[in-house]
């Protein structure tokens, strides 16, 4: 008798063609979470997983309602009871493809040109979606699954995944597992496989300074009232000191150290200081100092403003003094750090720093906890050999940087690890114009959840 493993492998080769295809097709529909107008395409969306799930063999398919966009549900069980459990989580829904007139073809027009596909969605990430389908239905095909397999796909991601808590909360019978695949994440390049292992959390607030009743002439009233734009400005220039380093008070207790062995993993990334200026254009770096820039990216907290607003910033000119100015502030965290110890913080912070001339309140947008994962799980060792499998050398491991909430909800309401790879590469130009899919590694990375699957159900 064959091996199922080769018979799911060669499944997926004869039938790549036809998964592009499959993908296009996903891709033609616009499903924008943030827009309302998008709404019915959006459901659409979901209709569209939900049915080609069922084509590949999936049970149960359900398009489940939530607070808002919905998520699609399905399973398959492998002949074993005890067989482990895996979750696949995924989003079908994509960002705005604005703005339009920096697309080389329509966003919603799936195009190949070269290697690569192009169009909204294709990397981040119904690519990856359409990989784990893929795969899922390739060991159908081929004989027993190696193991129970569970789907989880969501339509909220890009707004921040507000209906998901809930969701998880009120099906956790239904979405018991022993581990989650996210393949949510990316590589480094195409003969990089990679694996993520730890993300940063997220504090996410709105600081607001309030001046005079109303706006006043900058003429009669400068020098004699405090301008808001100036205080805000000031109190932004005061969270980092001279090293990069973050002032707010006690930001850092908590912070976990890294270790010799694992800053001596992270420096097998090529990941160096002309990697991170070739990608963004930046004349020069910055940050904490003491630290590699892959280290600050991924296993050091930061604060950032994302936004400034105050006054008159319209053509031409306008002496206004205005009444009010505002900022937006992310701040990564990293383990062991606590969304709300650290809002205390940046209370604390003003209450110290904040002239009595201005008053100033701040909102709370968002708190996610960072999450790592042990790199000696089964999930990422059955991870590794897949990788390693299909691309002929051992994975990089590394720390991302950004926030993928699910990663903390599955771990704090299910007590569930994840598995996070993916085959989006950098310049994929995820939420920018053009964004793409390198099709050879997507091939490939379909190849490499085949052999997760079987690896895992074998441990």
């Amino acid at each position: 008798m064959s091996d199922p493993r080769l018979q799911a492998l060669e499944y997926v080769r004869r039938n790549r063609d036809r998964f592009l295809e499959d993908l296009k097709e996903f891709l033609r529909i616009p499903s924008i979470s943030t827009d309302p107008a998008h709404h019915d395409d959006v459901r659409r969306a979901a209709e569209w997983v939900a049915d080609r799930l069922r084509k590949a063999g999936a049970e149960r398919v359900e398009v489940l309602p939530t607070g808002g966009h919905p998520v699609v549900y399905g399973e398959a069980r492998a002949d074993r009871p005890e067989a482990p459990t895996v979750l696949v989580y995924g989003h079908y829904d994509v960002q705005p493809p604005d703005p339009l007139d920096l697309w080389e073809s329509g966003p919603f027009e799936p195009t190949v040109r070269g290697e690569n596909l192009y169009a909204r969605g294709a990397s981040d990430m119904k690519g990856q979606v359409m990989a784990s389908i893929a795969a899922f239905e390739a060991l159908v095909q081929a004989g027993p699954l190696p193991v129970h397999v569970k789907f989880l796909i969501e339509g909220e991601e890009e707004i921040g995944s507000p209906s998901l808590p809930a969701f998880i909360e009120g099906n956790r019978e239904r979405l018991q597992c022993t581990v989650s695949l996210n393949p949510d994440a990316g590589m480094i390049a195409p003969d990089l496989p990679t694996i993520t292992y730890g993300l940063r959390g997220l504090a996410y607030f709105e600081l607001r300074v309030y001046g005079p009743a109303h706006d006043l002439h900058s003429g009669l009233y400068g020098g004699v009232v405090h301008n808001p734009a100036q205080a805000l400005c000031e109190l932004i220039a005061g969270m980092h000191d001279a090293e990069g380093r973050v002032t707010l008070p006690g930001f850092y207790d908590r912070v976990r150290p890294l270790t010799d062995e694992e800053r001596a993993e992270l420096a097998r990334l090529p990941m160096d200081e002309r990697f991170y200026l070739e990608l963004t254009g930046a004349p020069a770096l910055w940050g904490e100092a003491g630290y590699t820039p892959i280290e600050r990216i991924g296993a050091r907290p930061t604060l950032e403003v994302n936004g400034l607003l105050a006054g008159f910033t319209g053509p031409g000119a306008k002496t206004v003094l205005p009444a009010y100015a505002m900022a937006k502030i992310s701040m990564r965290l990293v383990p062991d750090q606590d969304p709300e110890e650290v809002y205390q913080q940046l209370v604390r912070y003003l209450e110290a720093h904040a002239p009595k001339t201005v008053r100033w309140e701040v909102i709370r947008m968002a708190g996610v906890r960072a999450s790592l994962t042990d790199r000696n799980h089964p999930a990422v060792q059955a991870l590794s050999r897949a990788l390693e499998a299909v691309w002929g050398r051992r994975p990089l491991f590394k720390r991302e940087g950004g926030t993928v909430p699910i990663v903390t909800q599955l771990k704090e309401i299910l007590g569930v690890e994840s598995v996070l790879t993916g085959f989006g590469l950098p310049d994929d130009n995820y939420h920018a114009p053009n964004e793409k899919l390198h099709l050879p590694t997507w091939s490939r990375g379909t190849e490499a959840l085949v052999h997760f699957f079987y690896n895992y159900g074998e441990r």
